[in-house]
């Protein structure tokens, strides 16, 4: 049969961009571009144009329009009209105010799993967390995937996969971050807040456990100004005081 998907890598090769034929293509279309703006892949500041996406993936425009005003009521790209798209700089104000929300809500579910104490769902965060140390020894910039699926574990052992759901389409600003920050910051750090998260959801000390993932979620605030500062064209805002 014959494979009717569009191979896109990007230029460092870090993941394949692809596109189902014999699926919806908008949909698709929308996921990508979004991933590839968080990624950083597709630079804050840098002009896009419908015809030039198009073209790349072998579409029509109608897509990739719809793509774009999805992408623009993110937060991710500006739409100038006569003048070009662009995609939008990190906003500081909306990394800090979802992360906010993040633990807030994070907070509250770690602690629903040290009440609950799932020896089950224990031994499946500590499998995730062993598999977390050898992409940090092999394959860092893998790293973000990883911890996505450890913070979505979490939410659903709570019962609270769709509250996760709702967050992760919320959080593109703070993942714009991320991405950038993988050169100036160990991810062996983020994996021994992990540990501490999981024992403190084992050993059933809720206090522990909520301050364990506040810990790990208000890191931001301390490194934001240095990610600001190696990489200033990407913000449009001045670090926080």
């Amino acid at each position: 049969m014959e494979d009717t998907r569009l191979d896109r890598s990007d230029s460092e090769g870090r993941h394949d961009m692809q596109l189902d034929m014999t699926a919806p293509i908008g949909p698709q279309l929308h996921a990508l571009l979004r991933e590839r703006v968080v990624r950083n892949d597709l630079k804050p500041g840098a002009r896009i144009s419908e015809a030039e996406i198009a073209r790349e993936y072998e579409i029509s425009r109608q897509p990739v329009r719809e793509a774009f005003i999805k992408l623009a009521e993110e937060g991710l790209i500006e739409i100038r009209p006569q003048r070009g798209t662009v995609v939008r700089k990190i906003d500081c104000d909306a990394v800090l105010d979802i992360r906010f929300v993040r633990e807030a809500i994070e907070a509250d579910i770690v602690r629903l799993l040290a009440q609950s104490r799932d020896r089950e769902l224990v031994l499946r965060l500590r499998h995730q967390i062993e598999e977390q140390k050898a992409i940090a020894a092999n394959a860092p910039s893998d790293f973000i995937t990883a911890d996505e699926t450890f913070h979505e574990t979490l939410a659903a052992g709570a019962g609270k996969a769709s509250i996760w759901k709702l967050v992760s389409g919320l959080k593109s600003q703070m993942d714009r971050v991320r991405y950038l920050s993988f050169d100036l910051f160990p991810v062996e750090r983020l994996i021994e807040q992990h540990v501490e998260i999981v024992d403190a959801i084992e050993a059933g000390d809720v206090a522990a456990a909520g301050e364990a993932i506040r810990l790990h979620l208000r890191a931001v605030l301390s490194d934001l100004p240095d990610i600001i500062r190696a990489h200033p064209d990407a913000f449009r805002a001045p670090p926080p005081e």
